[in-house]
């Protein structure tokens, strides 16, 4: 009667979860460990979003429960920004649905949609929270490979048998391996999605970092048919521990999955609102700059890749940079040595996917003098 569920047999807690207890502890015994492993801006958000949150915060009347889609002005705000930056019209009230962080709503539209028995198509690589999530809800993960330009393997789709698939999962600037997508290649995914009866699901938070031209799927003809599109405020406007995020679709899926959101939380804080409201109202000086710093910052973490031999491609998006280890080089062995013998913390690619298995992934979330470091260490 005491046990835990069937479903807690095939869950796992979440890698960073555990690996940064023990970089936590490290650090605690006075080890100077430098984290490159975790995608967590450490740039301040703009000061306006800050006064905003403040400004908010310091009324009476601002603590209460608020609605489960948010303020209209926040639905508004986000519609603005999904057409100054994407050209994509959405109808604030219908077609937008606030989260707290684009995370939890894999789960909200996992819940919506699957049965348990239901399959689930995965990128491999990819983000593991589509699987921790598949397979919390009693479904079948089914992993396919990436072609050399990030785009799935048509052949190794045509060939499933996708009669118990209901959701496609894809994600573009790809996260970990920073591919980049294109309107071509959200073109062939919808029609696939079409063909094959399935829910599309673009989780979309790195549209704007290291993005030559930031895209969404739902800019496509016909893309609302089939897709969804998750966002999120955390990268773009580097406020990840507030928690912003939105899914965008037809009103018909959003309100299914609104019943499965307002049974889970009781609305966003309104300062955080206020502050996305204002986070979302920058313009392009705003990330201009942002990527500037990236740009600096991914120039020495080339640098640190070449000293660690590893094979990159540069003409890659978002956080990281994806690196392939030499042929005589075991990853993970990499990674523990590393950590334990240059205190410099960066994550295994197995932890996104078989194919991950030969890859490191190294963060540019942190300060150039904090990775010039790194590559010192690395040289001594």
């Amino acid at each position: 009667m005491n046990e835990f569920a069937n479903r807690m047999k095939s869950a796992q807690e979440y890698y960073f979860s555990a690996k940064l207890r023990e970089v936590n502890q490290l650090i605690a015994e006075g080890k100077p460990v430098i984290n490159l492993g975790i995608g967590s801006p450490d740039l301040p958000p703009d000061p306006k979003v800050i006064q905003a949150l403040q400004n908010t915060a310091s009324q009476s009347q601002a603590h209460g429960y608020q609605s489960y889609q948010g303020i209209p002005e926040m639905r508004i705000a986000m519609s603005d920004y999904y057409r100054r930056e994407f050209q994509v019209d959405l109808n604030p009230f219908e077609e937008i649905l606030p989260l707290m962080g684009s995370k939890e709503g894999i789960l909200h539209i996992s819940l919506a949609f699957l049965n348990p028995g239901d399959a689930v198509l995965i990128p491999d690589p990819g983000y593991p929270t589509y699987t921790s999530v598949t397979k919390l809800l009693e479904c079948e993960p089914i992993y396919y490979p990436l072609q050399e330009d990030g785009a799935p393997d048509w052949s190794f789709l045509e060939k499933l048998d996708l009669k118990k698939v209901k959701l496609f999962w894809v994600n573009y600037p790809h996260m970990p391996t920073g591919h980049r997508g294109s309107k071509k290649l959200f073109q062939d995914l919808i029609n696939f999605s079409k063909k094959h009866d399935l829910i599309l699901v673009h989780d979309n938070p790195y549209s704007h970092i290291l993005t030559p031209e930031p895209l969404s799927i739902l800019a496509l003809d016909g893309a609302k048919e089939v897709a969804l599109e998750l966002n999120s405020l955390s990268k773009t406007y580097n406020i990840p521990g507030w928690r912003v995020g939105m899914i965008c679709g037809k009103k018909e899926w959003l309100q299914g999955i609104l019943r499965v959101k307002s049974n889970m939380d009781s609305g966003m804080f309104l300062g955080i609102q206020k502050g996305a409201i204002a986070a979302l109202q920058l313009g392009k000086p705003w990330f201009e700059e942002l990527n500037q710093q990236y740009i600096n910052r991914r120039k020495l973490v080339w640098q640190l890749a070449e000293l660690l031999q590893l094979e990159v491609e540069k003409e890659r998006s978002g956080l990281f940079v994806w690196g392939k280890v030499p042929s005589k080089v075991n990853a993970e062995e990499l990674v523990d040595q590393l950590l334990y013998e240059k205190h410099i913390f960066i994550t295994p690619g197995k932890i996104f996917g078989n194919a991950g298995k030969d890859y490191v992934r190294i963060s540019l979330c942190m300060p150039e003098y904090k990775i010039l470091e790194a590559i010192k260490r690395i040289k001594a």
